[in-house]
């Protein structure tokens, strides 16, 4: 039987949790929750209600005071950043007609139903989709070009940060990247098998709670 996916609050309850006890230098950087006039005030710039779970995240922690590798491949943002990268990604796309699929591509550069939830290193957003379509509430990459990714997207914000748990409390992995822990204390996601980070040394992360 497939394991019941937990909610978003249950779900940092854990990744809490693990951090606290392992890697409270990472810990620190995670945002107190958001104010519900913040998030209102977001709906009201994107013209749509956010997504419940992203909603739920939020209130647990309005993203990060700085990037971090909390999570495997992207780092959350406050709701203020939500904003601006999706506005700043609608005045871009409107200027260089990136708001419609290109012939050779699946997915336009940018859509006014993307939410941006999280960055990667290198700046690209990873969004939550809300076009009304059967998989609605999935994730997707949006990068700085071509169109949208949702190759082998999650299905929600809720299964991923549930895998993410699930893999620092049970020592699974998320897609293929185990949690490890490096020489300053902090977090980082890598392949299986992988000993060293910019020459560094890195042990695998501790199983659970001590």
């Amino acid at each position: 039987m497939a394991q019941q996916t937990l909610p978003p609050s249950q779900s940092w309850r854990r990744i809490d949790a693990w951090l606290a006890a392992h890697v409270a230098s990472d810990f620190a950087l995670l945002n107190p929750p958001a104010i519900p006039d913040e998030i209102r005030q977001a709906e009201r710039v994107l013209g749509t209600p956010l997504p419940r779970d992203l909603v739920e995240s939020l209130q647990c922690h309005n993203g990060v005071s700085t990037w971090t590798t909390v999570l495997p491949e992207q780092s959350p943002l406050a709701v203020s950043a939500i904003v601006d990268h999706w506005q700043t990604c609608m005045n871009v796309a409107a200027e260089n007609d990136g708001l419609a699929p290109r012939p050779w591509e699946d997915e336009p550069w940018w859509h006014p139903l993307w939410v941006p939830w999280a960055e990667s290193a290198d700046g690209a957003a990873q969004v939550i989709d809300l076009r009304p379509r059967p998989d609605a509430g999935r994730l997707g990459w949006a990068g700085h070009s071509g169109g949208g990714d949702f190759t082998d997207s999650w299905p929600d914000l809720a299964s991923l940060l549930h895998a993410v748990a699930q893999a620092l409390h049970e020592g699974c992995d998320v897609r293929g990247l185990h949690p490890y822990l490096t020489t300053q204390g902090g977090l980082w996601w890598d392949e299986d098998g992988c000993d060293e980070l910019n020459s560094h040394p890195l042990r695998a992360a501790p199983i659970g709670l001590p």
